[in-house]
């Protein structure tokens, strides 16, 4: 029980998994002799026992979807991935794809993060800057004021509480922004993780967008695989709903089953879904009027994977600029409320 509760693999590492499965593949070694070996070389890892226990399920079964799908931190999508792949005998073609699009939420997981840290430390320093100033410096400014025998009902006094009151606000929203982001940042590395992405797909349009993007590549590239492993669309569609982590995609696929149920051929089916464009609608026809399906599928998962990145880069670059120009105003706003004060203290002397 206490394996079942260790944590799994980053991005990084289920990339280089998937890549030396493939290798393994591409070297002609049967999968239990190269899972042994595999597991010999990373018996010092922080993941030797998950290692262990694939090559044992490898070796027990002779199915490396079977091992996977015994250990409940491998994720859904790679043992659904690899189960797909073993089904059509691309096992190889599915470790490749799976090596890269790891590799690619790796390097859009630190993308992001390194785009929110600087302007969440940015944030923390604030709250920490105005609440001295608001616990510290003004009580004393209000002091000299009475030392002074300025009442606080006069302009300057005013002006104080004025910039007191809005220094105290803009704590407030600027901590609640930092606890915000923060827990986000740490549910997205939980067991919620799909729960909080489908909260953020709802909240923010450019997500939903970057998602459906996703969605659509990986419902045409498994559908492609399943198609050149020669299973029929009926089925290839059945496993497509079961493997997708969007709520909304799977809705789509399991609408045109039920289209193709009453009768609908597929590209017709595809009509009214919402998972691919009008112009990827079109290629699709053309496929399936020249006996091309698969290739034309194959050609759709790469171009909107390869918008997906393209989204996912514009968003990533505007992140860290938008950030520090929202806390560059309320830093000024802050200042503002405390210097004014000041200025009508200096005015009066």
């Amino acid at each position: 029980m206490a394996e079942k509760k260790q944590k799994g693999m980053s991005s990084a590492e289920l990339s280089s998994f998937c890549g030396q499965v493939a290798l393994i593949l591409e070297a002609g070694l049967p999968l239990y002799d190269g899972m042994e070996t595999l597991a010999e070389t990373d018996r010092a890892s922080a993941y030797a026992s998950m290692y262990k226990a694939v090559s044992e399920g490898v070796t027990r079964t002779g199915s490396l979807y079977e091992a996977l799908k015994e250990d409940e931190r491998w994720p859904a999508y790679l043992v659904e991935m690899t189960g797909v792949g073993e089904r059509s005998g691309e096992l190889e073609q599915v470790m490749r794809g799976l090596e890269a699009y790891y590799a690619r939420e790796d390097r859009v997981r630190n993308a992001v993060v390194g785009a929110v840290t600087y302007p969440l430390v940015l944030g923390a320093m604030l709250v920490v800057i105005v609440l001295v100033m608001l616990w510290k410096v003004l009580p004393v400014f209000r002091k000299v004021m009475a030392g002074m025998g300025t009442s606080m009902n006069s302009a300057s006094g005013r002006w104080m509480q004025a910039g007191a009151a809005l220094g105290w606000v803009m704590l407030v929203i600027v901590g609640l922004a930092v606890a915000a982001a923060l827990i986000v940042l740490l549910l997205l590395q939980g067991p919620k993780r799909e729960q909080v992405k489908e909260f953020l797909r709802k909240l923010f349009p450019p997500v939903k967008k970057i998602s459906r993007k996703l969605s659509a590549s990986r419902v045409a590239d498994v559908l492609s695989m399943m198609l050149s492993g020669g299973f029929p669309m009926e089925e290839a569609l059945d496993m497509t709903s079961s493997v997708l982590t969007d709520p909304e995609a799977a809705r789509g696929v399991r609408e045109i089953r039920g289209k193709m149920e009453n009768g609908d051929l597929f590209a017709d089916a595809l009509s009214g879904t919402g998972l691919f464009e009008d112009l990827e609608t079109r290629m699709i026809r053309m496929g399936s009027a020249t006996g091309q399906e698969d290739r034309v599928l194959r050609k759709v998962s790469l171009l909107y994977e390869a918008q997906a990145e393209e989204e996912i880069a514009s968003a990533v670059s505007i992140i860290e600029p938008t950030l520090v120009a929202i806390l560059a105003v309320v830093i000024g706003g802050v200042l503002l409320s405390v210097m004014l004060p000041m200025a009508g203290i200096l005015s009066t002397l």
